[in-house]
């Protein structure tokens, strides 16, 4: 069944909506406290941070590619800086949809109650819908799930342990699928999220604004060949605050969170194949069994809601010197392939970084995809981020570092790269040369650190002065050599530093 081209389309809790008058920069959270009176649904940060305006939102994944067969799949977003254009064949679950016909409490919510896990309430139901989304995905969640599901959601009256408790009790609560509207409803809504996928490109104008919704790669390209000027639109997690705290207007806007083609994942013996709409979620699936570094990395990088939207496509496209996927995947010699209606083509990371806020994409071109290649077996590889806070915090500096080394234990080659050092993410390549050919021991470390000062001149800035950052990036390297030598005395002291 082919869907109009000129409305977004999707479900709203157990209705369909239809949507052919919406504003490029419109939100999920406007939407719902405004034209649909659900309140439940809070504005406390507007900026993906607190987590009071989570929801669900459930999508047909198929990492494979392609059209149809996809698992339905939900996952909690922050509301607040999640564009309606973003939502075509999706389903949006609020707090308003959980509890029974009869009014009984979700098993969620009565376990919130019964442990008194909340206060004012203003955050409540947005934490209820993080074990919401947890509840319906793990069946026994172990207390770090549980802190993990919470990472993106702000209590400042509570106290965790009761939400904590909470959550531990409703995880014993499985009542009968008739009972959970999402069990109750599933094969029926992806069905027809089925239906609802675009066949077309769907472009709705409101005034002078555009909003434009590709199905394809095909016609990403040609959209992008007819307005090369579009702001491109992930998971919105950086775009999101262009709007809720810059008010800036963004005419046209492209959304490209639903092509399928750019939500593969495609292992070979040569390495993992991501697309760019890839989610940070689904990267840590596939990049933690290869790199565990990167794994934990991937796990500070906001909270749930955040790695949900997020993508890692969008974190290198935006071109920030402090993105945290960047210095990794340069590290790991990654290669991005940019497409156009001319065609492919393919460059290293680190090439794609020209300046500050200046990346290698000519007019018409998306970023399309990033291969990471394997590890060579014998390499040593580590990311380490340095920030003010562990969790939902932006990085003040990100090492990342791999090490070749040859039987007589000697630097073969050295690929180490830095976020937040330099007005991009940047090589380290003065001490990489000072690096090769020596020994893999402490005294080679201490004496090539010097050479920092000839890679980068860090700035000062709110989250770090240039001197704490030199001497964090310094003693980075030296964490990477002791977590390797396995010393854990003097690793100790590195790790407070960190």
């Amino acid at each position: 069944m082919a869907t109009a081209s000129d409305s977004i389309r999707f479900i709203l809790n157990d209705a369909e909506v239809a949507l052919s008058a919406v504003p490029p920069t419109a939100t999920l959270l406007d939407y719902l406290r405004l034209d649909r009176r659900l309140t439940g649904t809070k504005e406390g940060c507007a900026e993906g941070d607190c987590g009071a305006c989570t929801v669900l939102v459930g999508r047909l994944a198929d990492t494979a590619g392609g059209r149809g067969g996809g698992k339905l799949v939900y996952e909690t977003v922050n509301a607040c800086i999640r564009f309606l254009g973003s939502l075509n064949a999706t389903h949006v679950v609020t707090v308003e949809h959980m509890a029974a016909r009869d009014g009984t409490l979700h098993p969620v919510q009565q376990a919130m109650v019964d442990f008194h896990g909340s206060q004012c309430g203003f955050c409540t139901p947005g934490i209820v819908m993080s074990l919401y989304g947890l509840w319906l995905t793990n069946d026994t969640p172990s207390r770090a799930a549980i802190e993990k599901a919470l990472q993106g959601n702000l209590c400042r009256c509570t106290g965790y342990e009761p939400i904590v408790r909470a959550a531990e009790a409703a995880a014993k609560a499985r009542p009968s699928a008739i009972f959970d509207p999402i069990t109750r409803m599933r094969d029926a809504v992806a069905a027809r999220l089925e239906e609802l996928r675009p066949t077309q490109t769907i472009t709705i104008r409101k005034d002078e604004d555009c909003l434009i919704v590709p199905a394809d790669t095909a016609g990403l390209a040609a959209v992008l060949a007819e307005h090369p000027a579009a702001t491109i639109v992930a998971g919105a997690t950086d775009v999101g605050l262009w709007v809720t705290k810059q008010m800036r207007s963004l005419n046209p806007v492209v959304f490209i969170n639903g092509i399928a083609e750019l939500q593969r994942i495609e292992r070979s013996d040569a390495g993992l194949t991501i697309g760019a709409c890839v989610s940070y979620t689904e990267a840590h699936d596939a990049l933690a069994p290869a790199y565990p570094t990167f794994g934990r990395l991937l796990e500070r990088v906001g909270g749930e809601q955040v790695r949900n939207m997020g993508t890692i496509g969008g974190n290198i496209a935006n071109g920030s010197p402090i993105g945290d996927s960047p210095p990794p995947l340069i590290a790991l010699g990654a290669i991005v392939t940019l497409r156009s209606k001319a065609g492919p083509r393919t460059l290293p990371l680190e090439d794609f970084f020209l300046a500050y806020g200046k990346q290698d994409r000519k007019p018409g071109e998306f970023l399309e995809s990033i291969f990471v290649p394997a590890l060579p077996a014998g390499d040593l590889f580590a990311a380490y981020k340095i920030s003010k806070r562990r969790d939902e915090d932006i990085s003040a500096l990100l090492g990342a570092f791999r090490i070749s080394l040859d039987e007589a234990n000697r630097v073969t080659a050295a690929h180490i790269a830095y976020g937040g050092m330099a007005a991009t993410p940047k090589r380290a390549k003065a001490v990489e040369a000072a690096l090769v050919g020596q020994p893999w021991t402490e005294e080679t470390i201490r004496a090539v650190q010097p050479a920092f000062e000839t890679d980068y001149q860090p700035l000062t800035d709110w989250r770090a002065t240039s001197a704490y950052r030199m001497l964090a990036a310094k003693n980075l390297l030296m964490r990477f050599f002791l977590v390797g030598a396995g010393q854990p005395a003097q690793l100790q002291r590195f790790e407070e530093l960190a």
